[in-house]
């Protein structure tokens, strides 16, 4: 699934290791250290620093929580990590941001997030907060955390609904051949059927025998129907 400039990119689940660790590490950091400073005081910089430290992040790598983006050229730019229902510690290398990667990151996690759960929650700092209303996510709460020297650290709570669907039969990947022909005489037994599915969603491409090749398009009923 792409979005914008993502053609190639890919998220993968992280495994524990040191150097992925260091990987989660300096996309974290640099972001913080390069972007926070225009929305907070440094105490709040420091206190985020502080927050996202390496004991945290080996945590959530060993819990199986922490997810990485792979851009074209399959390097990292971008982190996040997934806990149930939650989406925490999203972060693109400054030098890697405004090319669609954090929507694509978003996407793909509220995607896993709807397989199981109806809404997803996070916690949004003020630089990501106005992206996260663009992808359909709300203010429940207007959070103000007080941090060293008298430093507030403003934030904002966020919610939204996800439409799950599920349906008694998942038609991806499967291939089907008529038992007979159509009335029009096009679509017959030498006609293969190779369907896709993506929630309720339901497309198939087809060709063979008068068939060169087609497509279709439709939807699927929780009992299968098509």
């Amino acid at each position: 699934m792409n979005y914008e400039n993502t053609e190639g990119c890919r998220i993968i689940q992280a495994g524990f290791q040191e150097q992925t660790l260091q990987v989660v590490r300096t996309i974290t950091r640099e972001t913080i250290q390069e972007i926070y400073p225009h929305y907070y005081p440094k105490g709040a910089v420091d206190f985020f620093l502080s927050h996202h430290n390496d004991t945290g992040i080996r945590q959530d790598l060993k819990a199986g929580s922490v997810y990485l983006l792979l851009n074209e050229k399959q390097l990292a730019v971008g982190t996040v990590t997934l806990k149930n229902h939650e989406i925490c510690r999203l972060f693109v290398l400054p030098a890697h941001q405004k090319k669609g990667y954090g929507t694509f990151i978003m996407k793909n996690i509220e995607e896993q997030i709807g397989e199981k759960f109806d809404k997803a929650y996070l916690d949004a700092s003020l630089p990501v907060a106005a992206l996260y209303e663009k992808l359909g996510f709300v203010n429940v709460m207007h959070e103000r955390y007080p941090v060293e020297n008298g430093v507030i650290l403003a934030y904002e709570v966020m919610e939204k609904e996800l439409h799950k669907i599920s349906t008694d039969i998942n038609y991806d990947g499967r291939k089907f051949i008529p038992k007979m022909n159509s009335e029009n005489g096009e679509v017959g037994e030498q006609t293969n059927f190779t369907y896709h599915q993506n929630g309720n969603l339901l497309w198939d491409e087809y060709s063979g025998g008068d068939i060169l090749k087609g497509s279709l398009i439709g939807s699927v009923l929780c009992n299968g129907e098509l």
